[in-house]
Parts: C-alpha cells; sequence; structure tokens
C-alpha cells in the first residue's frame, strides 16, 4: 500500500513469507503522520520513520529488522528513525517474537519493502529529468544521474512517488552484500539511550488518563476456587475501589493448555498500585484447591520422582521412532553404557512482571501488551469476553524480557477483564511472587540411555526413554521429544521412546524449547560414550555426524544439516586449542553442540572447581552458524552472551512442587545468575551460505552440556541431574 502523509512518502508492503507477492492496497492520504498499515514514511526534509513491526522482548528486532528496510531503500541509518507498530497482521504479516524467527521470516520480505520505496524514488526522478530508469542510481537518500551530474533527495521526491503504482516484486533488484552500508555493521539499540536515561517505554510504564491499577490473586493450586474471602474489609481501605471475586474461565486436567485463559481469583482495584498490593496482604481467602481437579492438590516433585524411577523400569509405553533393532544389538553388543539423566521445572523469570493495561469503551476494547504473541492474544482476550476481534485495538509495548513466557496472554485477559467490569482503564500488574507461582514452566523430565559400542569403540545401538507429562501418547505443552533427536539417523540401531504422568499444571516454552534440556541430556551422554570407549568426545561426535546408517535420518525430518553442526565443532575445538587442552587438577574444560531453531552451535566452557565443589566457570567459547549474513554484529552479540549466561543460570535453578502448589516465591529461592558469575565470552561466527536465520536460540543449548562435561573434566564427577547441586556442586 502506498499514501501520501505529511508531504512525504508513506509505504507499507507485506511479502509473504516465500511465496513472492506483495499484498497491496491503496490508502487515503493522512494528515501528518503515518498511515496505521505503513512500513515506512520519508518526509519532506529526506528522513524516514520506520516502523518496527515486531514485539520487542530484548532481542534487538526494533533495531534488526528497520536495518533490512533501510539498508535496501538506501540511506543512512542517521536518517531513519523508528517508531513501534501495532498489532495488524494483514498489514504488516505475522507480528510475534518466538522461535528465533523475526530473522528468517523477514530477511527476505522487508528487504523488498526497502527495495519498492527505493524503485518508486528512481522512478519519480527519472520522470522529472525526463531520463530512462536505467540512467538513475541511489546514494545514501538521494537519487543520481551521474551522465547529467544531477541529483534529487529523497524528501524532494517523495511526493511525487507516492502517487506512483507499485512495482513488480519480481523486478525488483536487491543490493549484493559487498554494497551494504548498514546490514552487517554494528549498531547499537534504538531504544538504548531510553533505557539508559529510564524513559517510560516498557509496559509497566503505561499511564492513562484516570487509570487505575489492579493486582489479581490466583488460588496456589491451578483453578483452585474462592469459598470465602473478607472483600469487604478490604474495600474499605485506603486508595481501594472495587474488590470482587471471578470465577474464571479454566479448569484443571491432566493436560493444561499453556495458555488457557483466566484462572478464578480475586480482583483488587485501587488508585495506586501499592495500595491494590498492601490490600491483597490484608486478603483473607478460603480457596476450593479441589475445585480444579481433585489430583492437583496432592501433586509434589518427590512424587513425580518417584513415580519416574518405577516408569524407567518398565519399556516406554510409546514409541517416537525406532529403526534397526536396538534391544538386540545392546544385547551383543561389546560394551554398554548406561545413564538416567534428569531436569526440573524452571520458571521465565521475567526481570518485568506480566502486565497489561487496558481500556474499555462503548463496546470497544484497547490493551496496551508486552506479549510475544499479540496476535494471539487478542483471539484469546475475544473469546474469554466474548467479544469480536475487530473491536479490539492492540497497542505493542517494550517488554523487558520474554524467554518465551509472554507467548501466553492471560494477563491480557485478566485486565481486560477488570476493565470492563470497573468501566475505568486498568493496569493489572504481577508482583514478583505472582510471576513465580503461576507460570506455564519449562517441564522437567527423565531420560533412562543405553549405548551399545563394537570392540571398536563404536557406536552400534542407542535407547532412550523420556518420562514427561501427559495423558498415554499426548505429551504437556513442551514437554515432548522429537524422533529427530541426536544422534537419531547416525546409529544403526536407534529407538526413542516416551512414558507420559498427568500434571495439573500449566507448561510452555522457555528459550529454545526442548532443546534446553535435550542437549544437556544427549551431549553429556554422548561424552560418557566418549570416555568408555577411549575416544575423545570431539572425535565421536565428528565420527557420527559423518555417518547416516539410516537414510530416513533426521535429515528428512528437522531439515538438519550434519555439516554445519560438524563446522561449528572443529572451528570451536581450532579456537580453543582444544587438542592441547590443559588437564590440571581441578580445572576441566568440556566440549558441546546442538542445533535447534536453524542454527547451529558448538561450544567449549572451562571450569575450575575448588575444594568445596564449588564451580566457577572461568570461559565459554562460542562459534555459531546462522547462515550468510549476521545483519546487526552489536545485537548478534548480544544474543549470544545472553544466552550463555542464562544457560549458566539454568545450573542452578529449580521450580519445585509440594501439596500441588509452587514452592519458590521470590529470587530469595529462585538464584539467578549474578555478574560475579558471569565468564569471559568469545563469540565467533562461522559464516556459510544459507539463509540468515535468528540468535536468541541456539547458543544457549550447548553451554550446560559443555560446562557440566567440564565439571566432569576437572573432577571426575558426572552431573547427570540438575540443578548440579543435586550432584553436590555449587556456583560459585
Amino acid at each position: 500500500m502506498s499514501a501520501l502523509a505529511g508531504g512525504g512518502l508513506a509505504l507499507g508492503l507485506y511479502e509473504q513469507p516465500f511465496r513472492g507477492a506483495f499484498a497491496a492496497a491503496q490508502q487515503p492520504p493522512g494528515r501528518g503522520g503515518l498511515s496505521p498499515h505503513a512500513f515506512l514514511e520519508i518526509h519532506a526534509d529526506g528522513t524516514v520513520t520506520i516502523q518496527s513491526k515486531n514485539p520487542e522482548i530484548g532481542q534487538g528486532v526494533s533495531t534488526m529488522l528497520p536495518m533490512l528496510i533501510a539498508e535496501e531503500l538506501d540511506v543512512e541509518w542517521s536518517q531513519v528513525r523508528v517508531e513501534q507498530a501495532g498489532l495488524d497482521e494483514r498489514a504488516f504479516g505475522p507480528q510475534f517474537a518466538g522461535g528465533s524467527m523475526s530473522t528468517p521470516m523477514n530477511w527476505e520480505p522487508l528487504r523488498r519493502v526497502g527495495a519498492a520505496a527505493r524503485q518508486l524514488l528512481i522512478t519519480a526522478a527519472a520522470r522529472k529529468w525526463g531520463v530512462a530508469e536505467t540512467e538513475c542510481s541511489t546514494d545514501a537518500g538521494k537519487v543520481v544521474h551521474a551522465a547529467s551530474k544531477r541529483s534529487l533527495g529523497y524528501g524532494e521526491l517523495a511526493q511525487d512517488a507516492a502517487s506512483l503504482p507499485l512495482p513488480d516484486a519480481s523486478t525488483l533488484k536487491l543490493k549484493d552484500a559487498r554494497d551494504y552500508r548498514i546490514i552487517g555493521k554494528p549498531l547499537p539499540g534504538v531504544d538504548n539511550n531510553a533505557i539508559l536515561t529510564g524513559k517510560p517505554i516498557f509496559g509497566i510504564d503505561v499511564k492513562l488518563p484516570g487509570m487505575l491499577y489492579a493486582v489479581y490473586q490466583k488460588c496456589p493450586v491451578f483453578a483452585g476456587k474462592v469459598k470465602t474471602a473478607n472483600l469487604d474489609a478490604l474495600r474499605g481501605m485506603p486508595g481501594v475501589r472495587h474488590a470482587f471475586v471471578v470465577d474464571g474461565k479454566v479448569k484443571a486436567t491432566p493436560i493444561v493448555d499453556s495458555d488457557p485463559g483466566m484462572e478464578p481469583g480475586i480482583a483488587i482495584v485501587a488508585d495506586t498500585w501499592w495500595q491494590a498490593q498492601v490490600a491483597r496482604k490484608a486478603l483473607k481467602v478460603e480457596w476450593d484447591f479441589a475445585a480444579g481437579s481433585e489430583a492437583a492438590p496432592a501433586m509434589s516433585s518427590q512424587g513425580f520422582a518417584d513415580q519416574a524411577e518405577k516408569l524407567l523400569k518398565e519399556p516406554a509405553a510409546h514409541t517416537i521412532r525406532t529403526y534397526g533393532n536396538a534391544e538386540t544389538a545392546l544385547k551383543t553388543a561389546a560394551k554398554i553404557v548406561e545413564a538416567t539423566y534428569a531436569y526440573p521445572f524452571l520458571t521465565h523469570g521475567t526481570l518485568e512482571p506480566q502486565n497489561a493495561t487496558a481500556k474499555f469503551d462503548g463496546g470497544k476494547l484497547e490493551i496496551w501488551t508486552t506479549s510475544q504473541a499479540p496476535g494471539g492474544g487478542r483471539q484469546l482476550v475475544a473469546h474469554q469476553l466474548g467479544i469480536a476481534e475487530s473491536d479490539i485495538t492492540i497497542h505493542m509495548v517494550r517488554a523487558g524480557g520474554g524467554f518465551g513466557r509472554r507467548l501466553m496472554n492471560e494477563y491480557m485477559v485478566e485486565a481486560a477483564w477488570i476493565a470492563r467490569e470497573v468501566k475505568a482503564p486498568v493496569q493489572v500488574m504481577w508482583s514478583r511472587e505472582d510471576d513465580i507461582a503461576h507460570d506455564a514452566y519449562r517441564p522437567g523430565g527423565w531420560h533412562g540411555l543405553k549405548a551399545g559400542l563394537d570392540a571398536q569403540g563404536k557406536v552400534t545401538a542407542w535407547q532412550q526413554h523420556l518420562i514427561t507429562y501427559g495423558q498415554g501418547q499426548h505429551t504437556a505443552p513442551s514437554a515432548d521429544i522429537g524422533g529427530d533427536e541426536f544422534p537419531s539417523g547416525r546409529v544403526p540401531n536407534y529407538f526413542i521412546g516416551h512414558s507420559t504422568m498427568p500434571l495439573w499444571l500449566r507448561t510452555g516454552p522457555l528459550r529454545a524449547p526442548g532443546a534446553n534440556a535435550y542437549a544437556f541430556v544427549g551431549q553429556s551422554f554422548l561424552d560418557e560414550i566418549a570416555l568408555a570407549a577411549g575416544r575423545d568426545p570431539l572425535d565421536l561426535q565428528l565420527e557420527l555426524l559423518a555417518t547416516v546408517p539410516d537414510a530416513s535420518g533426521n535429515s528428512r525430518l528437522s531439515g538438519f544439516n550434519a555439516e554445519r553442526l560438524a563446522g561449528v565443532l572443529k572451528q570451536v575445538a581450532e579456537e580453543t586449542g582444544w587438542r592441547n587442552r590443559s588437564r590440571k587438577q581441578g580445572t576441566g574444560m568440556g566440549i558441546a553442540a546442538y542445533s535447534c531453531h536453524q542454527g547451529y552451535c558448538a561450544e567449549v566452557a572451562e571450569v575450575t572447581v575448588d575444594a568445596a565443589n564449588r564451580v566457577r566457570v572461568n570461559q565459554v567459547w562460542a562459534v555459531a552458524d546462522v547462515g550468510r549474513q549476521i545483519i546487526n554484529p552489536s545485537g548478534a552479540r548480544a544474543q549470544a552472551e545472553g544466552g550463555i549466561i542464562e544457560a549458566i543460570g539454568h545450573l542452578n535453578l529449580e521450580i519445585t512442587l509440594a501439596g500441588g502448589r509452587v514452592e519458590q516465591t521470590n529470587f530469595t529461592q529462585y538464584h539467578l545468575p549474578r555478574m560475579r558469575q558471569t565468564p569471559q565470552m568469545h563469540i565467533s561466527w562461522r559464516i556459510t551460505d544459507n539463509t540468515p536465520t535468528g540468535l536468541g536460540e541456539p547458543v544457549m543449548p550447548a553451554v550446560i552440556p559443555a560446562v557440566c562435561n567440564a565439571i566432569f573434566a576437572a573432577t571426575g564427577k558426572r552431573v547427570r541431574s540438575l540443578p548440579i547441586m543435586k550432584s553436590g556442586f555449587s556456583l560459585a
């Protein structure tokens, strides 16, 4: 779509990913400011405003995505201003932050947006000069006619360009990478100054005229309901305007949806958040814990561990993938390696708790949200409140962290529901205790593993039994495992299956879902196998990656590229001097590699373990292959370092259940990593001829097994259960 707005060119083009056709429509002229459907506006003074289409949760997309448009538009970055777009997927295409998908989904389409705008400007200039378009070129915000030495700034051409029809997408010529002036250059985040100076840019900073503040107290056992509460006493407290019970729309089942909607609870609405929170502390409520499910109050971490121990002694109830005959091959193996690995529930721990602001007026609803999936949030709100999606306007606000938590949107429903009830704008903000006690947790799990080796130390069989949460063959959200889990397709006899346990609790994706746990299991066990075979773990991995005994292996199932994973392994080994590594007492190095979210990463960790078993992660080397182009090296490095730090935090963290409720309440019991625990980080890129992909997740999974393998190298003691305190270690 193109439109004249404020005397300039406003252009909003969206090419459906990988489909090759523009969706375009004419928009009427606006008056100063952007068309709500426009990607960019070129102003009369030559400055350019670019809309950042996706939610910004700290992954840098509000800088990276506009860079793609600006590059092909051919302007200087100093000419660009970036604004956050609202939710309009008809104009902008999919708008979400998850799965490291912002880069691969937008790499081509957004460059074509910039290229289309550039072509319109060239056409306008050529017509003004009466010359062929082929005689014109662009340079840093102007169109140039070299033969006559004439040039016109984009601002001078914007109005004429706005009246032209859109160019055919197939005729657009994108820049050669050698000519990039923005892509590939390290640029600071567009919000850096606002963050450092405390500007109100986050969800909790939203302020509306007449706005009230709400807290929402839910039962500590999922889906429990209110029996009695002293609401009259609360209504008389300072600043309190409303206090009422909400029945909610969810029920506990053996598999709870990661985003089921609004749980039962009590809403307390006041003039300030603190007044609402003080009133909540005076709340006396009797809960019906079994209202959601009679089984929910009986849940405990110890109970699940006991069930898992019994299930691991039995055959897997459900087969995920099998080929060859792992059972027979294990019976004839020269050596068998066997181990059980376990990892706990984790919460997301976003530094900005969940929040949303809502205004309900005249049957129309506006929501200001930090959601990673605002479109899904709008659908959920519409369903739960019984209103049309077309009557809901979503404003996206920067979030203080996401990590997958904000893919769920129940806090949006809470704000909308309460705002409609009290007939005033309302901001719902969770406390830290709310955030930890009512998450959609990374599910825990147990893996029983067996590997068979022949006389030469080659892996002949792999058998893996996952105990996870769910019912029958159906697993809880983010608790499943694929049949392509490495070394699937790389050993001659393979079996992977699972057995499930009912869970009346929400689970959901956490940064690098699945991979954040399965890398620890598989890469640690491969280190054990290498030791049993008397081989270097690097050599064992490279041998497996070069072997394809099953032609229908994981290359068919996930697009896995063994050469790319082998490439990062070789590079990190070279950069760390792996084959000549130090083996002095108390210090060790570990290696691991993993592929997820279309990226490939290998890592080496160096640790020191003192006499009290305190672990200091000294250094981490990471080599990542995310394609042919690092769009913003500054943002890319920040994402890689953030993934390493978060993974180190996972070594020390767990969520436990007792009596159906989460035992941890705040960061005093859920210890996020401290600055002193941050290692020296060495980040390198392996550039390959593949489409650029995201970096929010690929660097994270291999860190944990690399550190755990390094702990073994330093102490001779294997970490098979997380957090590491279960093996007698602690982070220094």
